[in-house]
């Protein structure tokens, strides 16, 4: 494949992942706020769904980046920053499903102000990845 396609499709799968990632958490506020069970059992339903659609999404995003790197060349410290984020992501895509794990048991422990607080981090994320990956800053 070549490195165009290649790239052309990482990028995909990233805005694919990320949208997930941005809007599972805000999912996760509504559920800290639910009044009723009706309501939480329709919340628990859609962040169900959405996990289950965001993990393939992330998976392949990363699976075509490492085929980038290894099929093409990787240099520059910039793109270990990078890969530490990535990483940071990963963590966090794991994370998700963890607090998902304790709404669905009725064990969640954070108020819908710490989960505003915790949709924000991969915002900055996604800032600072583009920003290392077009400047190349080292």
């Amino acid at each position: 494949m070549s490195y165009p396609v290649l790239k052309a499709l990482h990028i995909c799968f990233v805005i694919a992942w990320f949208a997930g990632l941005f809007y599972l958490p805000r999912l996760f506020v509504n559920l800290a706020m639910a009044e009723t069970s009706a309501e939480r059992e329709r919340l628990l339903l859609m962040a169900r769904k959405l996990f289950r659609f965001m993990t393939p999404l992330g998976a392949l995003a990363v699976l075509f980046g490492l085929w980038l790197m290894f099929g093409f060349g990787f240099a520059g410290g910039w793109l270990h920053a990078k890969l530490a984020l990535v990483a940071g992501l990963i963590g966090y895509h794991g994370w998700c499903g963890r607090l998902l794990k304790a709404f669905a048991a009725g064990e969640n422990r954070h108020s819908h102000r710490w989960y505003r607080v915790f949709n924000e981090a991969p915002v900055l994320v996604m800032f600072a990845v583009v920003f290392l990956v077009v400047l190349k800053p080292f």
